[in-house]
Formats: structure tokens, C-alpha cells, sequence
């Protein structure tokens, strides 16, 4: 297809950023600024039976396919949508067995090239950006970063290269799986629950900023941009590529780790929300300034490791300076809540969620997907424990922000409307 572009916005060289989105018309709040079909996209296997491989359509009673019994679909059309790049994953998973195991980023490199192989012209996700121009900052890659890379490229040469033909130089793997982990999307569910991966390239283009105008979400595999606060003609279009519940030297680290950049927005310039993020107790004798760098090191640590079990002592430890509302304690919270649930410990993850919900709504910027995430997960908890009018509220919560996030006329928002309506 010609390059298009994407109306209402175009490319252009953003300073100090390189590449980027601008809006050339007004945008609305909740506006859809524009859709991007993915470019490729592997569903997780922990998914599987639950989604359909090709639609990433959530619905029971999927058939699953005759060959390699592991990937299930709607329906006829949809397996025949998917056979082009199933159908090496399929001999592939019929060949190993059990002792099919490569990663979910193999996996999806894997369908890139035998995209690649079929496509000669732009495709209708790269309407601004070329997947072959993304950037792959292999100059800036530690040993570490790079290791993981070699890791990769064996993982795919032994699980596909007798079924992929003449699989390209070492440098061009690299260069690829590079580009993938610098540019690729997780696919989420309205829990923020992980379904897949994917790329979308003109999604891709925009610039991070940890104060963002729009928000991405996901209807099956297409990702849809929309305006989270209103856009006027020549501002740039601003995407967030992490978690902005942290304060800002911890959102700079993460971005130089993954993306290679030093952020310099407008949130971390100004470090507006860093005081209340921070939080500290009210204590007769307020803890020294190592003290307080001592506990961040420790709750770092804690988050690192994923030491879910330690949850109610670490949150003993850490609660003796920091407030409820710190976001280590959140973060901590969020864990145990994860935990609770698990457990099916209904009651005590509801009171996670509470005490987590309300600082949430005060850290993240408007119309965030986690604090909706939050605001459902209680509302179902709430419902599940006959607290229906609390249900019911927290729910509404939700639904105020997804039709904001999703657009109005998404599947998850029609789901949580036809929730709140079977309590009437």
C-alpha cells in the first residue's frame, strides 16, 4: 500500500527525540486519534484455550487445532486466518513435544520473518513508520542485554530453523531481536492481564512523556490510540512506555535500562507528584535522609526478586518511615493483593485494594488503565462478597475511565456496563 499517512496527525522531527507524532487538528478527551492493526503478534501460551490464537477473542467453547492440539480458535475462518504463521509453530510444536519451550519473544520474531517473506509492499500498521526503520541501540547494549540477545538467536535457530529456510545472518538476528524489545507492545486484557505481544509500528512512533496525551488499548489485535487529554493542532502526540506510579529517578532508570534516553518531560523536570509518592510517616524523630535512601534500596530489592511471600513483613519493615500512600508500599500492596487472591483470601484482598485504590487515583495521570484495573478488580471483589452497592460504585469508577481509555463501543466496556446492570 502508498504511505498514506494517518489523518489528523503527521510525522515530523521532534527535538532532541528524533521521530515523531503531531497532531495537525484538535482532539478531543476519549477521542480516537487513530487505530493500528499489529504488524505481528503471537498470543502467551498460558492464554491458550482461554483466547483465540488468531482474534485474541476471550470466549469459552473454542476449538482447538487437529495437528499440534495446543492452539485453539473461534472458528473455522479464524484458524485459516492464522494457518500462514501457525502452521510452522504448528510442526514446530508437533516435532519437540514437550520440549517446546521457546520464549514469547522467539516466538514472535519467528512470525515477523515469515511475514517478511510475503510482504513487499508497506503494510497497513507502518501508514508512518517502516518496521525496518526502528531503532535497535545495539551500540548501547550491555553484555548483559546482549547475552539475552545470543539467547534468543539460539533459541530460534533450534526450534525453526529446520522449518524456516535460510534464516538470516547472525547480525541481522541481532539487529532484529533488538528492535523487537525496544519497539514491542504487550497486549493486555481490562485487568491488565498479560495476553500476548506484538508490533504495532506507528504506535511505535511516538515519544514517551511520563505526563502523556494519549493512552493505548487494545480491541483483539489492533491497538487504538486515544486522547486522555485535549490535543490542539502542532502539539506533539505523547505515549508513556512504563509505569508511572514511581517517582522520577526511578521512572529515568527504568527508561535509560530499557530505552536508552534520559527523560526530560515536563513531570520530570518539575517533579511535581515525587513529594507525595515519597511519602513519609509523621514520626516524632523524622528519619535521616540514608535512612530513607537505605529503605527505597530495600524495597527495590524486595520488588526485584519477587519475594512474594515476604509481603506482610515487608510491609511491617517498610511502614516504620513510609506512609500508606508511598508507592513501595503500593507496590508492595499490589503484590500482596495478588497473593490474597491466589489464595482465594477474597476479604483480605479486598482490603489491599482498598487501601490501594485511592493513592492510585492521586499518583497515576487521568484516565489511567491501573487505576481502572484497580477499580474492577474491587467492584468484582466487592460483588463476590455480596457488597453490592460498593460493587456497584466501584464499577461505575471503572466504566468512567475504560470509556474514556477504550472508547465506548469497546467488548470490555460492554462487559462492565451488562456487570453493573445484572445488580438492578
Amino acid at each position: 500500500m502508498k504511505n498514506e499517512g494517518i489523518e489528523g496527525t503527521e510525522r515530523f522531527q521532534s527535538p532532541g527525540k528524533g521521530s515523531g507524532l503531531r497532531a495537525v487538528r484538535q482532539f478531543a478527551v476519549g477521542e480516537l486519534v487513530f487505530a493500528c492493526p499489529a504488524y505481528s503478534y503471537v498470543l502467551t501460551v498460558n492464554e491458550r484455550g482461554a483466547h483465540c490464537e488468531h482474534c485474541f477473542t476471550r470466549k469459552e467453547d473454542l476449538f482447538k487445532c487437529g495437528k499440534c492440539k495446543q492452539a485453539y480458535y473461534c472458528n473455522v475462518d479464524c484458524q485459516r486466518g492464522d494457518w500462514p504463521v501457525h502452521k510452522v509453530e504448528c510442526v514446530a510444536m508437533c516435532a519437540y513435544g514437550e520440549n517446546w519451550c521457546p520464549s514469547e519473544t522467539v516466538r514472535l520474531v519467528a512470525r515477523i520473518l515469515m511475514k517478511q517473506r510475503v510482504t513487499t509492499e508497506r503494510t497497513p500498521s507502518e501508514r508512518l513508520l517502516l518496521l525496518s526503520e526502528f531503532e535497535s541501540h545495539l551500540d548501547k547494549m550491555d553484555s548483559e542485554k546482549d547475552e539475552m540477545n545470543q539467547t534468543d538467536i539460539a533459541a530460534l535457530h533450534h526450534f525453526y530453523s529446520r522449518y524456516i529456510r535460510d534464516l538470516p545472518s547472525e547480525q541481522a538476528l541481532t539487529e532484529l531481536f533488538a528492535q523487537v524489545n525496544c519497539n514491542g507492545f504487550t497486549i493486555e486484557d481490562e485487568e491488565l492481564s498479560h495476553l500476548g505481544s506484538a508490533l504495532f509500528p506507528d504506535v511505535a512512533l511516538m515519544n514517551h512523556s511520563c505526563s502523556p496525551n494519549v493512552i493505548v488499548t487494545y480491541k483483539g489485535t489492533e491497538a487504538e490510540v486515544r486522547a486522555v487529554k485535549e490535543i490542539n493542532p502542532g502539539e506533539e502526540i505523547f505515549n508513556s512506555y512504563i509505569d508511572l506510579l514511581y517517582p522520577t529517578e526511578d521512572r529515568k532508570e527504568r527508561l535509560l535500562d530499557s530505552y536508552f534516553f534520559t527523560c526530560q518531560c515536563t513531570e520530570c523536570t518539575t517533579k511535581s507528584k515525587d513529594k507525595a509518592k515519597m511519602e513519609i510517616r509523621k514520626l516524632n524523630s523524622p528519619p535521616e535522609p540514608e535512612e530513607i535512601r537505605s529503605m527505597v534500596r530495600y524495597a527495590k530489592n524486595v520488588i526485584e526478586d519477587e519475594l512474594l511471600e515476604m509481603c506482610e513483613l515487608s510491609l511491617e519493615k517498610m511502614g516504620a518511615i513510609f506512609a500508606d500512600t508511598n508507592v513501595y508500599m503500593l507496590h508492595m500492596m499490589y503484590q500482596a493483593m495478588g497473593v490474597c487472591l491466589y489464595m482465594q483470601d477474597w476479604d483480605g484482598a479486598m482490603s489491599y485494594g482498598e487501601k490501594i485504590v485511592q493513592p492510585y487515583s492521586v499518583h497515576y495521570p487521568a484516565y489511567s488503565l491501573n487505576v481502572a484495573s484497580m477499580y474492577l478488580k474491587l467492584g468484582r471483589l466487592y460483588l463476590g462478597l455480596e457488597k453490592k452497592s460498593q460493587g456497584v460504585k466501584a464499577l461505575k469508577k471503572a466504566l468512567a475511565i475504560m470509556e474514556v481509555a477504550h472508547g465506548k463501543d469497546h467488548h470490555y466496556v460492554a462487559e462492565v456496563k451488562r456487570e453493573i446492570e445484572e445488580q438492578k
